[in-house]
């Protein structure tokens, strides 16, 4: 029997390092917490189409929707409590570095679809918005 082998750490250079760091940036999710406001009505149903994005305002940008939580996807739906505020999650893709404000947009072939103009950007991409 020899000597246990030798375990060594790999190095990984520079130039590999600098390399991924734009993708480890462009990979930053962002979180936007929505609040569809309470109605005096029962029976009110909302859901979410995956084609709902973020759109950046200063180019053709679009971050995808790639998480939802407490709504219902298309084709089915979640029912909304009356009188009370109804609270979902939505992740996406990150967005550009550069990005100041967008747009959340649901875009559906019918009526109806959420959209809230000019989110402004902040230093966690975490976000609430109100639907309307």
């Amino acid at each position: 029997m020899g000597d246990p082998a030798t375990i060594t750490k790999p190095e990984i250079t520079t130039e590999i390092l600098e390399s991924l760091q734009p993708k480890v940036e462009e990979e930053k999710q962002v979180i936007v917490h929505c609040c569809f406001p309470g109605s005096p009505f029962s029976g009110m149903l909302v859901r979410i189409w995956s084609s709902t994005f973020l759109i950046d305002k200063n180019s053709d940008h679009k971050s995808s929707l790639i998480h939802h939580e407490n709504i219902s996807l298309f084709p089915y739906w979640t029912e909304v409590p009356s009188h009370k505020d109804f609270w979902f999650t939505l992740v996406f893709s990150g967005l550009p570095k550069d990005c100041k404000s967008f747009d959340l947009k649901e875009e559906i072939p019918e009526e109806g679809g959420f959209f809230v103009p000019n989110i402004k950007r902040n230093g966690t991409d975490v976000y609430r918005v109100k639907i309307s």
